[in-house]
């Protein structure tokens, strides 16, 4: 007699697959993941920094990276189902390396193949004086200090967004394969008639909201 499972498990593989930044050049990306307390990852890497990569020279000028992820989860409850944090660096003007933008999604709920393009964004200065007046917010911008987050993670955190000033400065495109194991038998369905285009609200936002 087969004992009932005790977690359900979230496997994931994919690619952050190309960037479209029309203002930069030479990009690279890092990623790390964001996931709640109930859940572990139990193989694979939980963040990783891809090589520099140019614009292509078509109409299109997109970074094409198309760097693997590849991550395995298990869990007992898919309240703070994981988030994928990208974060995109460049160099400025002097040479400094710099960030280019902040994104984040959560790692589809269905099983099967997606793609996802996200919006990135940049923190700004919280007012006009802070970026015009202050001597030191002056200096920091002419020695390629940007206003960045410390941690990343906080892209996919609620607390303290609401007062985080920011601006969009382009997209970042992803695919996924993800596969899911006992979860139905623990009383959680996200099948989905069409798997090709699945749809978040398949699942129960109440019990997957973050």
């Amino acid at each position: 007699m087969t004992a009932n499972p005790s977690v359900f498990l979230l496997m994931v593989n994919g690619q952050i697959e190309s960037a479209n930044f029309p203002e930069f050049d030479d990009l690279y990306c890092k990623y790390c993941f964001v996931y709640g307390h109930d859940w572990a990852p139990t193989s694979g890497l939980e963040e990783g920094i891809s090589q520099i990569t140019s614009k292509s020279r078509d109409t299109q000028q997109n970074f094409v990276w198309n760097f693997p992820i590849d991550i395995a989860f298990k869990s007992t409850n898919p309240f703070g189902w994981p988030q994928i944090v990208v974060s995109v660096y460049g160099p400025d003007v002097f040479g400094n390396d710099v960030v280019r933008g902040y994104g984040a999604v959560h790692i589809p709920f269905t099983p099967g193949r997606h793609k996802r393009t996200i919006p990135v964004f940049v923190p700004e200065s919280s007012s006009m004086l802070q970026k015009f007046t202050s001597i030191l917010v002056f200096l920091s911008w002419f020695m390629g200090r940007r206003p960045e987050f410390t941690d990343p993670k906080v892209v996919a955190q609620g607390e303290g967004r609401e007062v985080t000033r920011v601006r969009s400065q382009g997209f970042i495109t992803l695919s996924f394969n993800v596969v899911t194991k006992d979860m139905k038998n623990l009383g959680y369905d996200t099948t989905t008639a069409d798997l090709q285009n699945p749809s978040v609200s398949t699942v129960t936002d109440a019990s997957y909201r973050t």
